[in-house]
């Protein structure tokens, strides 16, 4: 749950989480009705590197979540493997699990380091991110999935 505390400390962190609407989730995954990634497709990061939005035609369900894929070789993939395809500390953005918080992601603001999918709450927060992503995977590694409880 984003307690006032963690909602200051990210506010803090950039003015780009001045939006950060009330956030109460601590699901391992973040979705949105059920569905993780707000509906993008895991597989199609990494195979076609770009976000792709999927469809429930094209549905599987783990770690309590709905994923959307846009292809049946892209939800049989997943199903194969989803540890492989789907995001770190759940689809909560990495930058603010770095920083000891839980945040949602948008799907635009993605990004695979060391063969590893990472989202993000926007682009700016991103872009945040990307100034460190070795010594932030190390921070947030430190309180996921902990963070959860």
């Amino acid at each position: 749950m984003l307690s006032r505390r963690a909602a200051l400390g990210l506010l803090a962190a950039t003015p780009a989480l001045a939006a950060l609407p009330a956030f109460s989730q601590t699901a391992p995954v973040f979705s949105e009705n059920a569905v993780a990634l707000r509906g993008a497709d895991p597989v199609a990061y990494f195979t076609e590197g770009a976000n792709r939005i999927g469809s429930a035609r094209n549905a599987a369900t783990w770690n309590g979540a709905t994923w959307h894929f846009t292809t049946a070789a892209n939800r049989d993939a997943f199903a194969a493997e989803p540890e492989a395809y789907a995001p770190q500390y759940g689809g909560y953005c990495a930058f603010a699990m770095s920083r000891g918080y839980i945040a949602p992601t948008v799907p635009e603001a993605w990004t695979i380091y060391e063969n590893r999918l990472y989202l993000n709450f926007s682009l700016s927060v991103r872009r945040q991110w990307a100034r460190d992503i070795p010594g932030n995977i190390a921070l947030a590694d430190q309180v996921w999935p902990g963070i959860l409880a």
